[in-house]
């Protein structure tokens, strides 16, 4: 299988994290994709232009990380990172869209840095600074949830995945006042699977 990726995208980084925690590697070949720029080849692989892309051993094609990620966790039928059983199902669901509306917001941040100067939109770098200002204080307090705690598991590594973002962002300052959250993070942060897909530092 062929998992489509950028070195910097918290999207593609939950797949390859999962890919080394279920053990893939030998079954899943790692490349590069080429994004945003006219004509790249991997358009011909990926029409979207979107990573993660995982293209099975039959050929087709798979899109989107959530979707990426539970596919490659039901590989060996034995999965690991689905929802715990009963009510707790529905408590993971509200806390990894709350993860993943931080991942998002902070997406939107980041490729508008990526604009040059003179076309990046001020409103916009604003009105997600302060949606992920306001999720981070909400994280101090939800870190506390038992699901937050324990087995890895895909909320944790959305929300971990949101937080690493700083490396991309050097004005996504999350830590200051938020003891909690911080040394959470620095506990998953150490995982093999964290340090070996840890995003590259902001040119």
């Amino acid at each position: 299988m062929k998992l489509y990726i950028t070195p910097g995208s918290p999207y593609a980084r939950m797949a390859r994290i999962v890919v080394i925690e279920k053990k893939l590697a030998n079954r899943v070949e790692i490349i590069v994709a080429q994004t945003r720029v006219t004509d790249s080849p991997y358009y011909r692989i990926n029409p979207s232009g979107r990573v993660p892309y995982l293209v099975r051993d039959d050929g087709s094609g798979l899109e989107e990380s959530t979707v990426i990620c539970a596919w490659l966790d039901h590989l060996d039928g034995n999965p690991v990172f689905g929802e715990p059983p009963g009510a707790a199902a529905w408590e993971a669901r509200r806390l990894e869209a709350l993860a993943r509306s931080l991942v998002d917001g902070l997406a939107v941040w980041s490729r508008e840095m990526s604009r040059p100067a003179h076309e990046r939109s001020p409103t916009t770098i604003l009105h997600e600074t302060h949606r992920s200002r306001r999720l981070i204080d909400v994280w101090e307090q939800e870190i506390d949830h038992p699901l937050m705690h324990g087995a890895l598991n895909m909320l944790q590594i959305t929300l971990a995945c949101a937080l690493g973002l700083d490396a991309r962002n050097p004005d996504f300052q999350w830590r200051a006042g938020h003891p909690k959250l911080s040394a959470w993070y620095d506990r998953i942060a150490a995982l093999p699977s964290f340090t070996a897909t840890a995003p590259p530092a902001a040119k």
